[in-house]
């Protein structure tokens, strides 16, 4: 599905241009950096690799950064989608769990954190030995900051309601590796989970993982169950969420498990049109995304 790609998201999508973020309590701090999509060899997408490359990426985090949603212009880089082609990215082939663990590793060695251990906060039905594996049993036991040094939760408890109970300037509008909070981009809430509000595998069916992150098809993934959390509240006004949507609403909050997707092809769709339309893994306001934690 392609849509035409709105001002604020050329502006927003690409690390090249400064983001400023600032605690309201601590001194701001600014990360900032350069996307570049000439090839080396940080790997390939099929089979767990990735075909993109990340240079001159955004620096400066927390020194306490654990947490952070992967952003359009991370997923595109490493996907070797053109800026701006909105029927780009992974769609819902990260190239099984590993792959999507190698994404985040990436993504978090762009910017100067690849010491630590990365996780997708993803379930799925085989995880190649038969296993099932849920999301929540794979990130460790917190706590967990955004890029901002904001804290999203202290522990696994913390985790367990409709947001996580840290800090309301992170929580209500989670932020991506640089920091930047996703209502920047748009619609653009919908992060992919596969999990229940728990954090577990929703269905043992394979095709509500896309086949456990395999599968950029858009005839998989249509049959309801291939669930997605929100980094911010749904959006009010028509087909949103009504008073009180958007970034510290409490309408469609869930971050973990709030809705199914429209399938997973590749694709993004930025604008408050409702449920959307098409067949893609971002069609219903998002483009893909997924939380990516530190052990």
């Amino acid at each position: 599905m392609r849509i035409a790609i709105p001002l604020f998201l050329t502006l927003a999508m690409s690390c090249a241009d400064d983001h400023d973020h600032a605690d309201s309590d601590d001194e701001a701090s600014d990360v900032t950096g350069d996307d570049d999509d000439d090839d080396d060899d940080n790997g390939t997408n099929n089979g767990g690799t990735t075909d993109g490359s990340l240079e001159g990426w955004c620096t400066g985090q927390d020194e306490n950064f654990s947490f952070f949603v992967t952003s359009m212009s991370g997923l595109w880089a490493l996907s070797d989608s053109a800026d701006g082609d909105m029927d780009g990215g992974f769609g819902g082939d990260f190239g099984g769990l590993a792959g999507a663990d190698q994404i985040c590793q990436q993504l978090a060695t762009a910017t100067g954190h690849g010491d630590k251990t990365w996780r997708a906060f993803l379930s799925v039905t085989d995880d190649g030995s038969g296993q099932q594996v849920d999301a929540i049993d794979r990130i460790g036991s917190g706590p967990w900051y955004d890029a901002n040094g904001r804290l999203v939760a202290d522990d696994l408890a913390g985790l367990s309601g409709e947001r996580p109970d840290g800090e309301a300037q992170s929580v209500d509008d989670l932020p991506d590796e640089c920091g930047v909070p996703l209502s920047a981009l748009g619609d653009a809430h919908d992060i992919v989970t596969g999990s229940d509000e728990n954090g577990r595998l929703y269905s043992s069916d394979p095709d509500t993982t896309c086949n456990n992150w395999t599968s950029s098809d858009g005839s998989v993934g249509g049959s309801g169950d291939l669930m997605c959390g929100h980094s911010f509240p749904r959006e009010g006004g028509p087909g949103g969420g009504g008073p009180g949507g958007g970034p510290g609403g409490d309408e469609g909050a869930n971050w973990v498990s709030d809705h199914s997707l429209h399938g997973c092809g590749k694709g993004a769709n930025l604008i408050q049109d409702g449920p959307g339309s098409g067949s893609c893994i971002g069609c219903g306001g998002g483009y893909g995304a997924f939380y990516c934690f530190a052990e």
